[in-house]
């Protein structure tokens, strides 16, 4: 039988002042900790991660582009609505049906009609949405289209920004190698890869869409049962075979972000643990116990206490080992989460 286990296995003390509120001076000097097999640390920068990659890993990347998804929006009557689009994507036009997080979104009620910048894009609420968000049908404009001249870079709350985004954010709340668009949060661990940095690792792409369900707590008393909406993988052929022929060969892969490790095990567990070229979604939430099949070294940022996204990292690599790592991240002042430092580990066992 399974043993429950509660968020407060994935709790540690984190003093306010080590949340970043903006980025490292340039991307490459982020901090870096590199945790060992015996749980040693190891204080470096991310622009020397090269030095740090076992020999012949293959480091696979998301390249899944953040949208500017956040925007006010305004109903017949003049009352504001912020809107957090979940899944923006090509092809959301008229008819078309998409859903957002809305701040103060019980004051709708079906059939209220929102404009978004200057009527170019209309939605009239609908029935429908999942979890937090509620649903809209497109009534006019395209909304991947206004976003990009209307929209705010989503950045997590914990980040604060009391007059809105500032430019430099939507710059370096992007990775390097951004492709498709499609997520609502950064891929944060690309944040802090330069091209130089790249040019020295074996790279592949992949996408994993993300969502805005990263950013909720684990409201649940038994992790095991917590949930998120699905999110949109993308895995071409080439990808998928170079990730293939990198496992024949007994080659180490690196899952730059917790995001890519979420996606190739989502892939792998659907297929006898097998890599193969995929475009679906994924609801996985990795929790104590999962068995890894394809990641063997991951580098991620510090994430929330109590957070699925340091669940993850604990079920991959080790709870004690972590929690350890964490601390020692704490007593050496290391900044954290999105905006923040780093650290790589490899799996346990």
């Amino acid at each position: 039988m399974r043993r429950p286990v509660g968020p407060e296995a994935f709790d540690y003390a984190l003093p306010e002042s080590l949340v970043a509120q903006h980025p490292a001076a340039r991307r490459g000097d982020a901090r870096m900790l590199v945790v060992g097999h015996d749980g040693s640390h190891r204080d470096a920068i991310a622009r020397a991660l090269p030095e740090h990659v076992p020999d012949g890993a293959l480091v696979v990347v998301n390249d899944s582009r953040v949208v500017p998804a956040r925007v006010m929006a305004t109903r017949t009557d003049a009352r504001e609505f912020e809107l957090l689009f979940v899944a923006p994507a090509a092809g959301l036009g008229p008819g078309a049906h998409v859903d957002a997080w809305v701040r103060g979104g019980k004051k709708l009620r079906t059939g209220d009609r929102l404009h978004v910048g200057d009527d170019a894009l209309v939605l009239c609420v609908a029935e429908g949405g999942s979890g937090r968000a509620r649903r809209f049908t497109v009534e006019r404009g395209d909304v991947l289209s206004v976003l990009r001249t209307a929209g705010q870079t989503p950045l997590p709350p914990y980040i604060a920004r009391p007059d809105g985004p500032v430019p430099a954010d939507a710059q370096r709340y992007q990775t390097v190698y951004a492709g498709p668009e499609g997520s609502v949060a950064a891929p944060t661990a690309g944040l802090h890869l330069e091209p130089e940095v790249l040019a020295r690792l074996d790279v592949v792409r992949v996408q994993l869409h993300v969502g805005p369900g990263t950013f909720l707590p684990m409201d649940v008393t038994d992790v095991h049962d917590h949930r998120i909406d699905p999110e949109r993988i993308v895995v071409d052929a080439p990808a998928a075979a170079r990730i293939a022929a990198a496992r024949a060969e007994a080659r180490p892969v690196l899952a730059v972000g917790t995001t890519v490790v979420r996606a190739l095990e989502s892939i792998a567990h659907a297929h006898a643990g097998v890599v193969v070229p995929t475009d679906a979604t994924t609801d996985l939430v990795i929790t104590p116990g999962h068995e890894f099949r394809v990641v063997t070294h991951l580098l991620t940022n510090f994430h929330l206490p109590r957070s699925s996204l340091l669940m993850l990292v604990a079920s991959f690599a080790g709870r004690e080992r972590v929690l350890a790592a964490y601390a020692h991240a704490v007593a050496h002042a290391y900044r954290f989460y999105s905006y923040g430092d780093c650290m790589l580990i490899a799996r346990a066992g």
